[in-house]
């Protein structure tokens, strides 16, 4: 079975949008996938919920946010993906590197954001030397015409980690959001470019 975190402790990095996605993915390639949400806010959660009964189906736990640390998948799942809070620290933090195969860390193009991350990202390579995690970063509601993305492509070269790809900002996330969707489940002519974009994650979550 393998295990996908999504983590970042600042909040509104794009956790659930990953999270969603990846768990789309996964369910469109066939997999038994559960989304696991150990966010208060439940958004994870509330997207499965919105998920049309026609498309690939994709599970989750009903248990309360801290439990989905330790919680015991169901029979036959074969995927698991983690969405987690921000401010993730202490035990939570010791239980994530302790049961994920991958950790993703999205990245936003903000000062804030990269100095939040970047000591995140040392915690992180500190606590995988007890455990064979592998750790990646994206970098997340990006637009490359800017200088924030310039400064945020800058940073992302500094860090000691894998960096799979820069995702753009759309709308198409918040529509999709909205109604269970990701980019997996609908037409790939619409979303190509989005697609793209992706194709470096998704070969790094299938590779062993």
């Amino acid at each position: 079975m393998k295990v996908v975190v999504v983590a970042n402790p600042k909040g509104g990095s794009g956790k659930s949008t990953l999270s969603t996605n990846i768990a789309g993915y996964f369910a469109s390639c066939g997999h038994h996938v559960m989304l696991g949400d150990a966010d208060v806010q439940r958004s994870a959660k509330f997207w499965v919920t919105q998920r049309p009964e026609t498309l690939p189906k994709i599970s989750t736990w009903e248990y309360e946010a801290d439990l989905i640390y330790t919680a015991k998948p169901y029979k036959d799942t074969t995927h698991v993906v983690i969405d987690t809070p921000g401010g993730l620290t202490g035990w939570r933090m010791q239980e994530v590197i302790g049961r994920a195969d991958k950790i993703i860390v999205p990245i936003m193009p903000s000062m804030f954001d990269m100095q939040a991350t970047h000591a995140f990202i040392l915690k992180l390579l500190q606590l995988k030397r007890a455990h064979p995690t592998h750790v990646a970063v994206v970098g997340n509601r990006v637009d490359s015409r800017t200088v924030a993305a310039a400064n945020l492509k800058t940073f992302m070269d500094s860090l000691n980690v894998p960096v799979l790809t820069y995702i753009r900002d759309t709308q198409y996330y918040v529509h999709m959001a909205a109604h269970g969707l990701s980019m997996f489940d609908i037409s790939a002519a619409k979303v190509q470019r989005d697609l793209d974009q992706w194709q470096p994650i998704c070969q790094w979550l299938d590779a062993d």
